[in-house]
């Protein structure tokens, strides 16, 4: 198989599971759908706390030592989060997703506009923070296979049919981000030539975990976090492993 095939069966699965959402979810009651955005909510925290255990991971506790770690992820939350800020990363992923649904629809209702953002933002951050989407994607590139990725293919369409059932068309459009995304790290894959060292995974990882707490937050309706301001965090983590190991 080709560099990259991970990433257009992602699609194509994101593309079917939030075809079959939508036409379900005009079934549905408010209330149903309130309820499978909250079961989603409850998942994606189950999937951000084992993904944020990674702090307690050996391999990056050896590389910087033991009390580095959560300094790690705390320092690249607290920089990426300014950076992203300072780039207005939220803002500018909110206008881009009502540019999308005006394109792709025109429609210019208030609400539909509001659940359309929603659905793209959430899903997008969904199913681009994960460790899957970073380590699949360069192995993919690398060409160790891209088992990994289709893995969280089949994972990712039942998740669209889910998020498609109550916030419609705008989690179609996060497929535009999967290829944005997914396909850079592959690109970076195909250029690295091997894979990040364990210890800077498990930051990114444990970083990324945090930033799904963020994203379960938001689809429980608890508060609405910036979450696509703290991207840059999964960039800082591993700068941060490697500036901790040079002084350990």
């Amino acid at each position: 198989m080709f560099p990259g095939i991970g990433t257009v069966v992602n699609v194509a699965t994101v593309l079917v599971g939030s075809v079959i959402g939508v036409l379900v979810g005009h079934r549905l009651s408010q209330r149903t759908r309130d309820v499978v955005t909250d079961a989603l909510g409850l998942v994606t925290l189950l999937i951000a706390g084992t993904s944020a255990m990674a702090v307690l991971s050996p391999e990056l506790s050896d590389e910087v030592g033991d009390s580095a770690p959560m300094l790690i992820v705390l320092g690249s939350l607290l920089l990426g989060g300014i950076a992203g800020s300072l780039l207005r990363l939220e803002q500018r992923v909110e206008g881009f997703g009502g540019w999308l649904q005006r394109r792709l629809s025109g429609d210019t209702d208030s609400v539909e506009r509001a659940r359309f953002i929603e659905g793209f933002v959430v899903s997008s951050l969904v199913f681009c923070t994960g460790p899957l989407t970073i380590l699949g994607s360069l192995n993919d590139g690398l060409g160790n296979g891209a088992e990994q990725i289709l893995l969280k293919s089949v994972l990712d369409g039942f998740a669209a049919i889910a998020f498609a059932a109550s916030f419609g068309w705008g989690v179609a459009a996060s497929a535009v981000t999967i290829v944005v995304v997914q396909g850079g790290l592959t690109l970076v894959g195909v250029a690295l030539g091997d894979v990040l060292p364990d210890a800077h995974l498990a930051a990114i990882t444990a970083a990324g975990g945090l930033l799904l707490v963020g994203v379960a937050l938001r689809l429980l309706r608890i508060r609405e976090l910036p979450v696509a301001d703290l991207l840059p965090a999964l960039v800082v983590a591993p700068l941060l492993v490697e500036l901790a190991a040079a002084l350990h």
